[in-house]
């Protein structure tokens, strides 16, 4: 049963949970009409402490699309916040006005603190360079209908390992699955944690290796997950300088890949995938933005218990 559940990470949810809420995006993307009133009565608060374009939108689109209503801000200088007003107290108040919160916050382990304090189900948004498991759903609904399951498959992650939240909670959702094989690609310095190497891929006997040329792995994936160099990610903007065209994915470099390749990226890109590439059929990261949209609202509605 997922009433009432806190998504804070994608281990919150099983295996199970996963396909229930797979299954039933899938069903609303099929026939939304079906679903227009699910919602109607409940009230999400999205709560944006960090920017964002498709993540909060996604959310607002979701509930209204259920026929819910929102409220909430996003800009952290919108709120109480800004006048010192400590998190627990934010959370307590907005628990109090709402049936369901959605957060992002820069600082890593708030959407965990939060759901301590929340008496409503708490999303984490975002939180830092730490979790986004709702584009982790977003990112197993575009792999599942497209490649219609989530087994046996060669993974490339590329750009951004280090700080790239997105690739942290898809690798530990993928590790769940059976014969998935991760190609790492990245500079040195944007390698992947270590403690995914230690806790996630190597206890669970999960095949990886780390690259550094994309050209020389194209060719072996089936699915390419490209990240952009995040910025706002960096102490030291020399060094953001000089890492953030280290991977550009061009119509020439595509040439080298499968037919059945898919590319995808939980953007905003940057230059990172040139747009030559985006009328390629097997760039699917604008249907992945769809995709979210469909993601979310299976999960507002399992964890409102609308469904």
């Amino acid at each position: 049963m997922l009433k009432g559940k806190h998504v804070i990470e994608p281990s919150n949810l099983s295996v199970k949970e996963i396909d229930e809420i797979c299954s039933l995006a899938e069903q609303i993307l099929v026939d939304p009409a079906a679903f227009m009133d699910v919602c109607r009565g409940k009230i999400l608060a999205t709560l944006f402490f960090e920017p964002s374009t498709r993540t909060r939108l996604s959310f607002e689109a979701a509930i209204m699309r259920l026929g819910g209503t929102f409220l909430g801000f996003a800009d952290a200088l919108s709120s109480s916040t800004a006048k010192g007003e400590s998190l627990a107290d934010t959370i307590r108040t907005v628990a109090a006005y709402s049936d369901i919160i959605a957060m992002r916050s820069p600082k890593e382990g708030a959407a965990m603190l939060a759901s301590k304090y929340s008496s409503k189900p708490i999303i984490n948004a975002g939180d830092g360079g730490h979790q986004h498991p709702t584009q982790t759903l977003t990112d197993l609904l575009t792999i599942r209908s497209i490649k219609g399951g989530f087994s046996n498959l060669t993974i490339g992650l590329c750009g951004d390992l280090k700080f790239g939240r997105t690739v942290h909670s898809l690798i530990k959702a993928m590790s769940r699955y059976s014969n998935v094989k991760f190609v790492l690609i990245s500079p040195t310095e944007l390698q992947i944690p270590s403690y995914l190497e230690s806790q996630i891929l190597k206890p669970l006997g999960i095949a990886y290796t780390s690259v550094e040329q994309l050209d020389d792995v194209i060719g072996d994936l089936d699915i390419l997950y490209m990240t952009r160099v995040q910025k706002e990610r960096f102490f030291n903007e020399q060094d953001y300088i000089r890492l953030k065209d280290s991977y550009i994915l061009d119509a020439e470099k595509m040439k080298g890949a499968r037919k059945n390749l898919i590319v995808m990226h939980p953007l905003p890109r940057v230059n990172e995938i040139s747009p030559e590439v985006d009328s390629d059929p097997r760039a699917v990261y604008f249907k992945q933005v769809e995709f979210g949209m469909y993601a979310r609202m299976a999960l507002i509605a399992k964890l409102t218990g609308a469904i």
